[in-house]
């Protein structure tokens, strides 16, 4: 497994700037956040999609090659900062679905 974390530099509202993925050994999408400027988000994995994020079609490129678009930032993270990151985004909605 590796995880990523991606910063997208650009002045769309509608567009995230921030993506997280969880990616298999053949760089594949398992799951996914994006984070939007107002701090709305979407996540994905094969079983679940909210926000409008879809897992991608094709593989992720490597860090390098993200590099090479100046528009983006890659940094690779470990499992536990991921985790981390998905858990918060799955129980804001565990607990607004409970009101």
């Amino acid at each position: 497994m590796e995880y990523i974390k991606v910063a997208w530099i650009h002045d769309f509202d509608d567009e995230p700037i921030l993506l997280y993925s969880e990616l298999d050994d053949g760089r594949n999408e398992i799951r996914k956040i994006e984070v939007y400027r107002d701090d709305s988000f979407g996540i994905a994995s094969k079983d679940f999609e909210f926000g409008g994020t879809l897992l991608g079609l094709e593989p992720v490129p490597s860090i390098d090659e993200i590099k090479d678009d100046a528009q983006f930032v890659p940094y690779l993270i470990d499992g536990d900062e991921f985790e981390d990151i998905w858990l918060k985004y799955v129980n804001f909605l565990i607990d607004k679905s409970k009101e």
